[in-house]
């Protein structure tokens, strides 16, 4: 039996990389066996291009931001993920094609034909079973990324590119646009709002009503 593909994505701040960290030990307490990986990043090439992408202080065009992006992914979903996959195991990944589509293409303003082409190249075919998409407002998510440190590349952006990018994820959670880009698969919406056990709950309800082989492994149920 294939492995479930389940994505986490979101704004700055959302939570979405404690919130699959929550589902993972979750997971890990019930049996299920699988494996969690970010993007980009999630092998040595793809931890290399994170590197240049988040933490560098070398200016990178739009153009070449993106293309980055897809190279990591490419390396991770060809050379890790679809093997997995076909293998039986769960893959948790933070963040996919919709970072894409938020950052690159409303954030950066890039033409969306060229990259989804681009991307196609990159997944191979691979659809995710669900997207998780975590949804705050844009202040109270940068103030949440503000306490965590030193802010990144598109942490530190301006606040009209983080305005772009929640308008674009706001517009991803709509039927007709995952209809019209049947690539992304089904992407549910969760409210990020409250305390971090409330929004745990809320996420495993969202996958036990839309991906519910995920929690089911050799007759277990997380």
């Amino acid at each position: 039996m294939r492995g479930q593909l389940v994505v986490f994505e979101g704004g700055e701040g959302a939570g979405k990389s404690t919130q699959l960290q929550r589902l993972s030990a979750r997971l890990g307490a019930a049996g299920v066996e699988h494996a969690v990986y970010r993007e980009p990043g999630g092998t040595p090439v793809g931890d290399r291009i994170r590197d240049i992408l988040l933490h560098s202080d070398m200016p990178l065009a739009p153009a070449a931001e993106a293309t980055l992006f897809v190279a990591s992914r490419a390396q991770l979903v060809h050379t890790v993920v679809k093997p997995a996959l076909a293998a039986g195991q769960h893959i948790l990944l933070d963040r996919f094609l919709l970072s894409t589509y938020a950052y690159q293409i409303h954030g950066r303003g890039l033409p969306a034909r060229e990259l989804r082409a681009a991307n196609e190249l990159a997944t191979a075919g691979l659809v995710p079973d669900l997207t998780i998409l975590l949804r705050l407002p844009v202040t109270e998510g940068l103030e949440r990324a503000g306490k965590r440190g030193a802010a990144d590349r598109f942490e530190s952006a301006a606040r009209e590119f983080h305005d772009r990018v929640a308008a674009a994820f706001d517009q991803f959670a709509e039927p007709a646009w995952q209809q019209a880009h049947p690539e992304c698969g089904k992407i549910v919406a969760v409210d990020a709002s409250g305390s971090l056990d409330v929004v745990e709950q809320r996420v495993h309800d969202a996958i036990a009503a839309h991906c519910p082989a995920l929690l089911t492994r050799a007759g277990t149920r997380a």
